[in-house]
């Protein structure tokens, strides 16, 4: 039998799960009730308590509810977590390792990139153009926020003018899971171009352990060379490991 050509679906909302019956016509699918009541009293609980009131698995449902509008995802939730560890390297996990979790597909895997590029940039909001001795814990704080769940090896430079002011923070190289390729040449070409006076070199160690190897330490020894000559000072060099990181000065190092 034809289809009345007039016939028209009511868009959804914009929280598909609270759709309902508008003018006699029904969404394509609706949320079934016990679902759409968890949702409500997980949301109720998180704005009313905050994230303290919320384990890690029901703030990861908080995050999917808007990626998977008619389904429970209580499972998926578990079973990242489950993956990956926590909620923070379920965030920051690579896009190809999380497309091989079952049920996870581009749209999850969008909202938890946005979420992660969120995380990093309001991180960083609190560390740029500010003083850096001054806002040491909140520079540590943006460095293991970026840099301590990533698999691969990422060497990052910031630099600073007279005043010890953050000015520029850009990555320099990524690598492999135990090296990084680093260029002197090109982070004093870069340190002249901002006109800064000093800089703070920052790399990751994806397995956790900060310990400086002997190619880190030769690494820096090599950038201190290239930039002293210039009147550019190497304040640090900080390696991030998963739950610490380790100072080249505080060590000795430098």
């Amino acid at each position: 039998m034809p289809q009345d050509s007039s016939f028209e679906e009511i868009p959804l909302p914009l929280f598909a799960d609270e759709a309902t019956e508008v003018d006699g016509v029904l969404p394509k699918a609706r949320l079934p009730s016990y679902i759409k009541d968890h949702r409500a009293r997980l949301r109720e609980r998180f704005m009313t308590g905050g994230a303290t009131s919320v384990p890690d698995y029901e703030l990861l449902e908080l995050i999917l509810f808007r990626s998977v509008p008619r389904k429970d995802v209580k499972p998926l939730a578990h079973r990242l977590l489950k993956t990956f560890g926590d909620i923070n390297r379920v965030i920051t996990a690579p896009t190809e390792r999380l497309a091989e979790v079952s049920e996870v597909g581009p749209a999850i895997i969008t909202d938890l990139k946005i979420l992660e590029a969120a995380a990093q940039r309001l991180a960083r909001a609190r560390v740029m153009q500010r003083q850096v001795l001054s806002s040491w814990d909140a520079l540590l704080d943006y460095c293991h926020t970026a840099m301590s769940h990533l698999e691969i090896e990422q060497f990052r430079v910031l630099y600073l003018d007279r005043k010890n002011v953050l000015i520029a923070d850009e990555e320099q190289a990524r690598g492999t899971v135990d090296h990084v390729p680093v260029y002197p040449r090109e982070i004093a070409k870069r340190a002249l171009e901002l006109n800064a006076s000093a800089i703070l070199l920052v790399h990751n160690h994806p397995s956790g352990d900060p310990t400086p190897s002997e190619s880190d330490i030769s690494m820096t020894q090599q950038i201190v060379a290239a930039l002293t000559p210039l009147g550019i000072t190497v304040h640090d060099h900080l390696i991030i490991g998963k739950s610490r990181e380790l100072s080249f000065s505080a060590e000795g190092y430098l």
